[in-house]
């Protein structure tokens, strides 16, 4: 079970932050963050994140 809670808020926090860029960029209507810049630019920071989070879960998964 090691590396599975890593994997899991890796991957939610790759995907919360694709959605919120495309928000951003205005492609999703709907919400408050659409068309904003703000979102376009956060987005992108919080998906690189997710994918350190990912490869960090991955790594601990590997070695053991």
């Amino acid at each position: 079970m090691r590396g599975w809670l890593t994997l899991t808020l890796g991957l939610l926090a790759v995907v919360i932050g694709a959605v919120w860029t495309v928000q951003g960029l205005g492609y999703v209507d709907g919400s408050a963050m659409t068309d904003e810049r703000t979102w376009a630019v956060i987005g992108p920071i919080v998906a690189l994140v997710g994918l350190a989070v990912l490869w960090l879960g991955l790594r601990s998964r590997r070695r053991h």
